[in-house]
Order: structure tokens, then C-alpha cells, then sequence
């Protein structure tokens, strides 16, 4: 790295002043989530080196401190020389290494700093070894003495302390579902469109990332006019909507519980029997298969990604879409969260060869393509801005050698993340979702629509 990239540590004092008993804290929290099968993990690495070609990190910057063996390494070594024997006993042989303050500053550095948690390297490991999971799992140490960067910990207690992500206040939520189903009435035509809040008994709960609500109000607008057309049973909720949960970019499972537990109030509260995610990479992932975890119990309801549920529609009929209202070449990137470690991967495909009359896939895709740079929280980290930015190179040539015009991504994460790198690297982009994409070519059959109604309400 060069001195213009040197980012300046805003933990230096904190770490400074880290006490005894406050590395004894982050060794017990690291302690508690390392199982036999994952103390396994930590020593079966044999450093082959696959893992190198798998990261955009170290594929921009080619040096040892980006390699995911070397991040991986970082907790190996303290698991050796607190964990186990050999490492007790002859530390220097083993490499292993004492939980201090200088290995605290190179954890954040590289744990936060150099990864967004995306899974590719463990997808290419020869041993299996889960990554992710590890260096996620050396983020909650660094969580339980207050060592999460600023902006990542900021994110998380705004969704604690206001019930979602971006601090709106209830009434301003209720204001912003009022005009957007007024626009909605005036774009179907029909007065009796809605965007119900709070309606008991509803068939589904649909979710939205906050940011939707604060900037991106024509994502609601779409997932509104598609389940209109659909004649879907469905609602908000006015109190607890935020599909979105950085306890699990932070490493805090139980700050990450409580966001998925908020969700789990609303579906209780509203007595409905599906939850709906909207298009959001980590929200799928958290509150489909790791809030269970993080809350120790299974849930009593479904839980679905939109993207799964606007597949149904078109597949058995309920939808009607016009690929030539979408003439302009598109192209998709796949949220990492949702395909490579949600298994959310054909659907969204499924959408756009139905609702684009041009589309074309990026290369690699699917489970193997490459995180734009922006995922583990990356975006909320303005301490590694520069470095994120410079990662999301390959992101850009990736869209720009498509020759696509759009790029649709199921994933507000990585919209936000997109649209900087379509300024950065001048790629000339809309940037959309795959619900916007779909709204748009959406032909509303009010027939159909009033049929749905009614068989919905018999």
C-alpha cells in the first residue's frame, strides 16, 4: 500500500488502553464460538495458496497481508497459543501468538479492513476450511471490547435503538407508504390500490431495506404495483420493517439476534404466516439461516426472498410481463449474501429473461462471481474507503466488458456499492433492481387481478 492509501487508525487509543482483562473478554467471546469442527478447520490450512486467485483483495493489491490464508492465519495463531498445547508450549515453534495490542490493530486491519465476507475463498479451499465463518468469528472478539470500526458499530446501534438501520421515524415511514400508494393508485389506474400497513392476517409480512424508504422510494413502488397485479395478500408493518441486520457484519450475535427477533415481533403481532425479504444480500441471509442460530430456536413461519415469490408469479400465471418494455442490454451481479452463501441463484435469472428483451451474464457469475466491494460492511467503514474502491475494479471491468447498459443486482448493498463505482470508473450505468426491472415490464390484467382478490378473500 502506498502512503496515499495509509489509512489513519482511529483505535490507536483505545487499543493502547486495552487492559488484561479486556483480551481475556475477547478471548472467551472467540473461545465460545470455536466448535470441535471449526478448531478442526483451524488446523487443517496447508497453505496451498488457492485461495489468492479467489480474493479481489489480493488480486488488486497482490501482497501477503490480502491473501485469506494470511487473514485466516492471523487467528490461527492466537487459537494455537491459547487453545492448544503445542502452541502453549513451544509457541515459536507453531507460530503461535499472544492476543496483544499489536495483533488487536492488525485484526481490525485485516479482518474489517480487507474482507467483506463474501465466501469465495472458502468456495475454492481444498480443505473446506469456512473462512468466513472464522474471520467473522475474530470480528466478535474484536465486538466484545468495543473495537468495531465507527461507522459499521453507528449502523448498529441506530437499528437498536430506532428499530431500523437509517433512524426513520414512524412517522415519517407512515407518511412515506401514504404518497407512495397515492402514486400507486395514479400508475394502475385504480383507486382501490393499496399499500396496506398493519393489516392483521395478511398472507405475507414484506420487509424493506430502510434505505429504500429514505432513497430508492420507486423499490417500494415496484414490490407494491407487482403484488397489486399478483392480487397478493401481503403488508407492512409500521413498527418493525428493517430487513437489514450488521450484527452479522459486526460479529455481535446478540445485538444481530435482536434485529431478527424485531422481525419475528411483527409477524407475531400481524398474525402472518410468511415473511418476505426484500432484495438484500445480507438481510436474506441473517433472517433466512442465521438469526435461528443467533436466537437459538426455529421459527413458526416461512421465510421467503421476494425474488422467489415474483418467480411463482410469473411461473404459474399470476404475472404478465412485456420483455420488449425493457429493450436495453442488462446484466446481473450476484449479491454474495443472497447466491454464494444464500443459495438464491436461478431466480432472479428466472425474472429477467421474462421481463428483459436483452440480457446477458456477467463472467464469472453465479456462485463464483466476484463481490462488488461493497458487503461485511465495507460500505458503513469509511475508514477503508479508498481500499473499497480500489477492490471494486474487477466488479467494473466485469460489467463493463457485458457491454450492458443496466445492471440489475437483488441486493440495495450492492446498489449503493454499484452506483459509486459506475461514477469512479465512468461505466455509464443505470443501476436497478430486479423487482424495478420487473415492475416495469409488468402488464396489468385487472381481471386476473380481481380474480386474485377473490379467491384470496374466499
Amino acid at each position: 500500500m502506498n502512503n496515499k492509501e495509509a489509512v489513519k487508525d482511529p483505535f490507536e487509543e483505545k487499543i493502547s488502553n486495552l487492559k488484561s482483562e479486556d483480551l481475556r473478554k475477547a478471548l472467551q467471546i472467540f473461545k465460545e464460538k470455536i466448535n470441535y469442527d471449526y478448531a478442526a478447520f483451524l488446523n487443517t490450512c496447508v497453505h496451498c495458496g488457492l485461495c489468492a486467485e479467489s480474493c479481489h483483495y489480493h488480486l488488486t493489491y497482490k501482497d501477503l497481508k490480502s491473501l485469506p490464508a494470511y487473514k485466516l492465519n492471523l487467528v490461527i495463531k492466537v487459537f494455537k497459543k491459547n487453545f492448544s498445547q503445542t502452541g502453549k508450549r513451544i509457541s515459536r515453534w507453531v507460530g503461535a501468538e499472544e492476543l496483544n495490542h499489536h495483533v488487536v490493530k492488525e485484526w481490525i486491519d485485516s479482518l474489517f479492513g480487507r474482507c467483506t465476507l463474501c465466501g469465495r475463498c472458502a468456495l475454492n479451499c481444498t480443505m473446506g476450511i469456512n473462512i468466513p465463518y472464522i474471520i467473522r468469528t475474530g470480528r466478535s472478539a474484536l465486538a466484545a471490547i468495543d473495537l468495531v470500526p465507527p461507522g459499521l458499530q453507528s449502523t448498529v446501534d441506530t437499528a437498536l435503538r430506532s428499530g431500523n438501520n437509517m433512524g426513520i421515524p414512524k412517522e415519517d415511514w407512515l407518511e412515506t407508504i401514504e404518497w407512495l400508494e397515492e402514486e400507486l393508485q395514479q400508475d394502475v389506474s385504480d383507486s382501490k390500490a393499496r399499500l396496506p400497513l398493519d393489516e392483521k392476517g395478511a398472507g405475507m409480512l414484506y420487509t424493506i431495506n430502510p434505505r429504500e424508504a429514505m432513497f430508492f422510494p420507486l423499490s417500494i413502488s415496484a414490490a407494491g404495483k407487482i403484488f397489486y397485479a399478483a392480487g397478493e395478500s401481503w403488508t407492512f408493518s409500521s413498527d418493525y420493517y428493517d430487513v437489514t441486520n450488521y450484527g452479522l457484519y459486526s460479529g455481535d450475535d446478540e445485538a444481530a439476534g435482536i434485529m431478527s427477533e424485531h422481525l419475528i415481533m411483527s409477524m407475531k403481532k400481524l398474525r402472518c404466516h410468511t415473511l418476505v425479504l426484500a432484495e438484500c444480500g445480507h438481510g436474506f441471509n441473517s433472517n433466512r439461516w442465521e438469526a435461528p442460530e443467533w436466537l437459538s430456536r426455529k421459527y413458526g413461519f416461512e421465510v421467503k426472498s421476494i425474488l422467489q415469490i415474483v418467480a411463482d408469479y410469473i411461473r404459474v400465471g399470476r404475472i404478465d410481463l412485456d420483455p420488449s418494455r425493457n429493450k436495453k442490454i442488462v446484466t446481473l451481479h450476484d449479491p454474495c449474501n443472497l447466491v454464494r452463501l444464500g443459495g438464491i441463484v436461478e431466480e432472479q435469472r428466472y425474472i429477467l429473461k421474462h421481463a428483459t428483451a436483452n440480457f446477458v451474464e456477467m463472467t464469472p457469475n453465479r456462485e463464483k462471481n466476484y463481490c462488488c466491494g461493497g458487503g461485511g460492511g465495507q460500505l458503513a467503514m469509511t475508514l477503508f474507503t479508498e481500499r473499497r474502491l480500489k477492490v471494486g475494479k474487477i466488479k467494473a471491468d466485469q460489467i463493463r466488458s457485458t457491454g450492458a447498459k443496466v445492471v440489475a443486482t437483488p441486493c440495495h448493498n450492492c446498489i449503493d456499492q454499484l452506483m459509486e463505482l459506475n461514477k469512479h470508473y465512468k461505466l455509464g450505468v443505470e443501476i436497478k433492481t430486479v423487482c424495478e426491472i420487473a415492475a416495469d415490464a409488468l402488464v396489468i390484467n385487472k381481471k386476473k387481478t380481481n380474480t386474485f382478490h377473490s379467491l384470496l378473500s374466499s
